[in-house]
C-alpha cells in the first residue's frame, strides 16, 4: 500500500497573472440582455472563487493546484468512481487538502439537486467542469456511465451557471469529437460531425449544449479539446502509464494498428495554462460571425471552442523509445490492429488559442516523458 509521505514530488507551479471580475451583473435568464463580458469593463482583481469539478482527476487536480498556487479559493467536486484506483485520486486530494483555500465535496454530479444546492450556496464567479467519465474504449462496453456523467451532469452544471449569474463556465471537450476527419491539423473552426466513439459523441453534445446555453441565456462558455494529455499524476489507463508499467515488470506492450500511430502529447503543465488562461478570459460574441457561412468554433453568442495541443504529432514507436531511455530498459512490443473507435492521428491547430490567450503549448515529448518517469518511480518506489 502506498504511503502518503511519498506525495513531496512534483507541484505544479504558474505565475500568477490578472484574474477578470466583472461587476453589476446582469440577470442571465434574458436572451435581450448582453452579458456582463459584454457591457462592462474588466477589473483586476488578486483572488477567485472556482468551482472545479473532477478535480481528484489527473487535469482537475493540477489546475485546482494552480489556482491554489496563485491565490484563488477552489471548492474541488468528484465522485471518486473506480473507472481507476481511487487510491491515486485520493493521494492526489490529500495534496490539495493542505492548502487552506481549498475544500471538498464528494458526490455526484448526475444528482441535480445536489448540484444546485452547492451552486446556490457558493455563488461561483466561474466554473472549471473536468468532471467526465474519460476513455474512448470504456464507453463500447460501459454506454450508460457516459450518459449520466458526460450528459445529464453536464445539464445540471449548465443549470447552476444559468440560476446563479456564473460569469464564465470553461469546460472539457475533447479531440476524439474530430472523428473521422482526416484534414490536419484538426482546427476548432473544422466541422465535427461523425466521431467514431460514444465518448466524442458526448463530448460533442457539451459543445452543442453549452452554445444553447450560451445562446439563450448569454451565458459565456468556453470548450477546451484537450489532446492526449500526460505527465506526473497521469490517469493509469492511459499509453504512458500503461507502457511504463509494463516495460518495468517486463510484459510486452500491446500497441494498436501495428504502431503505425501519431498522437499530438500534450504536456499537463501546458494543458493547466491553457485552461487558467482560457477561463479567466470570459467568452464573448464575434463580431464577425456570419449564419450564411457559420463558424462552428465562435458565434453570436458568448461562445469559444479552443484546442490545447502541443501542435506537434509524435510517431508512437518514438514515444515508446522515449519512455525506453527514460527507463533504461527496452520495451517487448505486442503489435494488434486498430481499435474499434480509435483515430491513427491526431494534431492541433492551436492558432486560436495563442490569438486570444498568448500561450502555446511547447513542452517536449522527451522533457515531459522524463519528468513523468520520475514522478512513477518515486511514487511507486521503482
Amino acid at each position: 500500500m502506498l504511503l502518503l509521505a511519498r506525495w513531496r514530488y512534483w507541484m505544479v507551479s504558474l505565475q500568477p497573472h490578472a484574474i477578470h471580475c466583472i461587476c453589476d451583473a446582469a440577470c442571465p435568464g434574458m436572451k435581450s440582455q448582453a452579458t456582463r463580458a459584454e457591457r462592462e469593463p474588466a477589473t483586476t482583481i488578486t483572488t477567485m472563487h472556482h468551482l472545479v469539478t473532477g478535480v481528484a482527476g489527473f487535469i482537475g487536480f493540477h489546475t485546482a493546484q494552480a489556482l491554489l498556487a496563485r491565490g484563488d479559493s477552489v471548492v474541488g467536486v468528484d465522485n471518486l468512481n473506480d473507472y481507476y484506483d481511487p487510491a491515486l485520486k485520493r493521494a492526489r486530494l490529500a495534496l490539495l487538502q493542505r492548502s487552506a483555500g481549498f475544500r471538498f465535496e464528494q458526490f455526484d454530479l448526475a444528482d441535480r439537486e445536489r448540484t444546485a444546492r452547492l451552486f446556490a450556496a457558493e455563488r461561483f464567479p466561474r466554473v472549471i467542469h473536468l468532471a467526465a467519465q474519460a476513455g474512448v474504449r470504456y464507453s463500447l462496453t460501459n454506454p450508460h456511465a457516459y450518459i449520466d456523467a458526460n450528459v445529464v451532469a453536464f445539464t445540471n452544471i449548465l443549470e447552476g451557471c444559468r440560476q446563479n449569474q456564473v460569469e464564465h463556465l470553461t469546460y472539457a471537450s475533447s479531440s476524439s469529437v474530430y472523428g473521422l476527419n482526416t484534414a490536419m491539423p484538426f482546427s476548432v473552426h473544422h466541422n465535427v460531425d461523425h466521431p467514431v466513439s460514444l465518448y466524442a459523441a458526448t463530448k460533442k453534445a457539451n459543445e452543442l449544449m453549452a452554445h444553447c446555453y450560451s445562446h439563450l441565456y448569454r451565458l459565456p462558455t468556453t470548450g477546451l479539446r484537450f489532446f492526449t494529455v500526460y505527465g506526473p499524476w497521469g490517469r493509469p489507463d492511459m499509453a504512458l502509464f500503461l507502457f511504463t508499467k509494463a516495460i518495468l515488470s517486463g510484459q510486452p506492450l500491446t500497441v494498436f494498428n501495428h504502431g503505425k500511430m501519431r498522437r499530438d502529447f500534450t504536456y499537463i503543465d501546458d494543458i493547466v495554462q491553457g485552461v487558467v488562461r482560457t477561463s479567466d478570459r470570459i467568452a464573448a460574441p464575434d463580431p464577425q460571425w456570419n449564419p450564411a457561412k457559420p463558424d462552428p468554433g465562435t458565434s453570436s453568442a458568448p461562445y469559444r471552442l479552443y484546442n490545447i495541443g502541443n501542435h506537434s504529432p509524435v510517431e508512437l514507436t518514438h514515444f515508446i523509445a522515449c519512455i525506453e531511455q527514460a527507463l533504461g530498459r527496452k520495451a517487448v512490443l505486442n503489435l494488434q490492429p486498430m481499435q474499434p473507435g480509435d483515430v491513427p492521428a491526431t494534431a492541433a491547430d492551436v492558432a486560436d488559442l495563442t490569438r486570444d490567450t498568448g500561450f502555446t503549448p511547447a513542452t517536449p515529448i522527451e522533457t515531459g516523458i522524463a519528468r513523468f518517469i520520475a514522478w512513477y518511480r518515486d511514487y511507486y518506489q521503482q
